[in-house]
């Protein structure tokens, strides 16, 4: 394992020209905080303990790229492309593992569908958990900066459909977030993206509603959110889909309808959750409920501060 202080010396000795030289671009045609989100950063912490270049805890021990997740697997079925970051030529790639497969069948494959493209000078990025038959260059293809890879997929060990970016030089992990080594006490000076990407402690996914409690299986597919609902549904409810959570973070749903407030409740997580969802419900007193437009909030607050923010609007005819 690298040491902190030797990947500070290898970053230090290279960043000048790093700085001047690579850049890159973002590699989805997704828009983040929209329809795609930042699931983990670089662990930036070299004991077995983990946390990220703004000495968060949105990444696990030993991880050694960016995830920048989807928001289910509907998303990933209407397929999403991934793009070259920068431009290289292809110096491997793998297609055909299954999306979603067991773990047991991934081991020594664990990046899944991929490509790993040569950027000369001793650097190269590696794209991982492609979405299977989607490749679309070939070994020693030369590819520029948006080329499109593939799409965003499930393969290998991905429990959730997301692009697995790495960088390395010389066989290194450089974090294009703060590519100097310097440590997460301070914000870094300078980064090795185009247009850096906004951090995000964690935030929301998604908002949601539905007439009953839905599983959470429903929910990572994406298919437990109506946008309309009968006047006779057994009940109203409002889910809130999170990441990066952390222990007493307060998840705040509420949901408004013709009538008023039908349902709205605080509900503290208990512990850490790279993902997550809750839900708060409430049962027609009348077996029926006002036509019209409701209009729902879920709202992510850290230490009494909004982390973010999601509104909605459902419809009952």
């Amino acid at each position: 394992m690298i040491t902190r202080a030797a990947l500070a010396l290898i970053l230090s000795s290279a960043s000048p020209a790093l700085a001047e030289d690579l850049q890159l671009a973002f590699p989805l045609d997704c828009t983040l905080g929209q329809d795609c989100h930042i699931q983990q950063y670089m662990d930036q912490d070299p004991s077995a303990a983990a946390h990220d270049y703004r000495c968060s805890g949105l990444t696990y021990d030993g991880h050694k790229g960016t995830d920048f997740a989807l928001p289910d697997r509907a998303a990933m079925a209407a397929g999403v492309t991934v793009r070259a970051a920068a431009a290289g030529m292809v110096k491997g790639l793998r297609d055909g593992m299954t999306d979603g497969a067991p773990l047991s069948e991934v081991q020594g494959r664990e990046c899944g569908n991929g490509v790993v493209i040569d950027l000369g000078r001793g650097w190269e990025t590696q794209y991982c958990h492609l979405k299977r038959g989607s490749l679309r260059v070939t070994e020693g293809q030369e590819v520029a900066v948006g080329d499109a890879l593939g799409l965003v997929g499930q393969s290998g060990k991905a429990a959730f459909p997301h692009l697995h970016l790495s960088l390395r030089h010389h066989g290194n992990p450089v974090d294009p977030f703060a590519p100097e080594g310097k440590g997460c006490e301070e914000e870094p000076a300078k980064s090795l993206w185009e247009d850096t990407p906004p951090y995000r402690p964690g935030g929301l996914i998604a908002l949601g509603f539905a007439d009953r409690i839905p599983s959470y299986d429903e929910i990572k597919a994406g298919d437990a959110h109506h946008d309309t609902l009968p006047e006779d549904a057994p009940a109203l409810v409002i889910y809130g889909y999170s990441y990066g959570t952390q222990k007493n973070d307060v998840l705040r749903l509420s949901l408004a309808g013709p009538s008023g407030t039908v349902i709205e409740r605080d509900v503290v997580l208990e512990k850490p959750q790279a993902q997550s969802f809750r839900a708060i419900g409430k049962r027609a007193a009348a077996g029926t409920w006002p036509a019209g437009r409701y209009r729902g909030t879920v709202t992510l607050l850290r230490d009494g501060r909004v982390i973010d923010e999601k509104t909605g609007a459902l419809t009952v005819q």
